[in-house]
C-alpha cells in the first residue's frame, strides 16, 4: 500500500512509499481504510527535520495524526464494517505515570508517550491503518466530509474544559471572548465558543480572504491588527497564533479574574523587550491565570466529536481550503497564503 514517510530529523526526507508494509496486527485489531488526513503546522515541524521519531527498529516515520477512516474489519466486535472513524493521537507511556495510568494520557509527566505520526507510532497517511478499540473513535456518518477535523477539534474542547475548571474557582459567568488566529484551532475554538453562547471575538491579521468571513459566519466579531487595537477585556481569551507578541498582549489584555489559555506552540529563538514586573503585578493584583494546553484524551475527542455534530456542516467544510490527491501529496505539504486547513484525500 501507499504511505507518506519521512526519515525523522533530516530535512527534505519526505517521500511516498508505493509499497509500505500492510499494517501489523500488534497496531490494534480494528483495521481501517483511510479516507483522509489532515496536515498541520507539526507535519510542516516534521518535515523540516525539527523533530519526529519512527518505531523502534523502522528507519521512517509515516506521518499525519489527522485521521478520518472507514471500518473494514473489527473482530472484538466494538465497530461494524463501514463505520466512520478516528484514531486518538497520544497513546499512554508504557510505565505509567499517574496520569496516564488513568487514562490522562493528555497529562504525561514522564515524556515517554507515544503519538502516531510523531513519536514512535506510524502514521495516518497510507492506504490502510489500525486501532486499539479504546483509541477508535466513531464519528456521526454525517461528518464523511469534515471529520478529518476531530483531531483538532479535540485540542479545543481540552481547551475549554481546561478554561471552565479554572473558571469555577469562583462565579463562573463569562460574557465574552477573544481569539487570536484564525486558522484551523482558532476558528474551532471560536465555533465553541458560539456553542456556549459567549460574544466572540476573532482577531488576524487577515483583511481579505476566507478568515473574515468564516469567523462572521457563526456570529464571531472579526478584528484585523493588534491585541491592543480590540476595543475590549475579555472575560476569556484563547491564544492560538504561538506568535510571542501575541502572547504577552494578551496576558495583559484579558480583564479582570480573566483567563488566558494558550494553545498556540512559540518556536523560541526571538527576545522581546518586555517590562515583565509590570506584568506580574497585574496578573497577581487581578487574579488572573495563564494556562496551556495541548493534545487531548479520549474524553476529549467524544466533546469534539459531539461538538462538530452540532455544528453547521457546510460550514465546517468551508474551514477546508483544500483537498489534495494521494497523487500530488507533495502540494499538501506546501506552505502558502490562503490556506487554512489542508487534507490529503487518500481516496483519489
Amino acid at each position: 500500500m501507499r504511505a507518506v514517510t519521512v526519515s525523522p530529523q533530516v530535512p527534505g526526507s519526505l517521500r511516498l512509499v508505493e509499497e509500505w508494509p500492510e499494517p501489523a496486527a500488534a497496531e490494534g485489531a480494528i483495521l481501517v481504510e483511510a479516507l483522509a488526513v489532515g496536515i498541520c503546522g507539526t507535519d510542516q515541524e516534521i518535515i523540516a527535520g525539527k523533530y519526529g521519531e519512527a518505531p523502534p527498529d523502522q528507519e521512517r516515520l509515516v506521518i499525519g495524526h489527522e485521521s478520518l477512516g472507514r471500518v473494514l474489519a473489527d473482530p472484538t466486535g466494538t465497530l461494524r464494517r463501514g463505520d466512520l472513524v478516528a484514531a486518538v493521537v497520544r497513546h499512554p507511556d508504557p510505565v505509567p505515570c499517574r496520569n496516564c495510568a488513568v487514562d490522562e494520557w493528555d497529562m504525561c509527566r514522564n515524556g515517554l508517550y507515544t503519538e502516531h505520526g510523531i513519536k514512535g507510532l506510524p502514521g495516518f497517511a497510507r492506504d490502510r491503518w489500525r486501532v486499539q478499540p479504546r483509541f477508535a473513535v466513531p464519528l456521526d456518518a454525517a461528518l464523511t466530509q469534515v471529520g478529518v477535523l476531530l483531531e483538532p477539534a479535540s485540542v479545543v474542547a481540552k481547551a475549554w474544559e481546561q478554561i471552565e475548571r479554572v473558571g469555577h474557582r469562583a462565579r463562573w459567568d463569562p460574557r465574552n471572548v477573544l481569539v487570536t488566529g484564525a486558522g484551523p484551532i482558532g476558528l474551532l475554538a471560536a465555533l465553541f465558543a458560539t456553542q456556549r453562547g459567549l460574544t466572540v471575538h476573532v482577531l488576524d491579521r487577515n483583511t481579505t480572504g476566507p478568515k473574515p468571513d468564516l469567523a462572521r459566519a457563526i456570529g464571531a466579531n472579526y478584528h484585523a491588527g493588534s491585541v491592543n487595537e480590540v476595543d475590549l477585556q475579555p472575560d476569556v481569551l484563547v491564544e492560538c497564533t504561538g506568535n510571542p507578541t501575541v502572547v504577552l498582549d494578551s496576558m495583559c489584555k484579558v480583564g479582570p479574574t480573566g483567563i488566558v489559555c494558550l494553545t498556540g506552540v512559540s518556536s523560541g529563538g526571538r527576545t522581546i523587550d518586555f517590562d515583565a514586573g509590570a506584568l506580574n503585578r497585574t496578573l497577581v493584583l487581578e487574579n488572573t491565570v495563564v494556562i496551556g494546553s495541548v493534545n487531548a484524551n479520549r474524553r476529549h475527542w467524544k466533546q469534539a466529536a459531539a461538538a462538530l455534530a452540532q455544528a453547521d456542516r457546510s460550514w465546517l467544510d468551508s474551514l477546508i481550503t483544500h483537498r489534495i490527491p494521494m497523487s500530488d501529496f507533495r502540494a499538501a505539504y506546501e506552505v502558502s497564503e490562503g490556506k487554512i486547513k489542508v487534507v490529503l484525500d487518500l481516496t483519489a
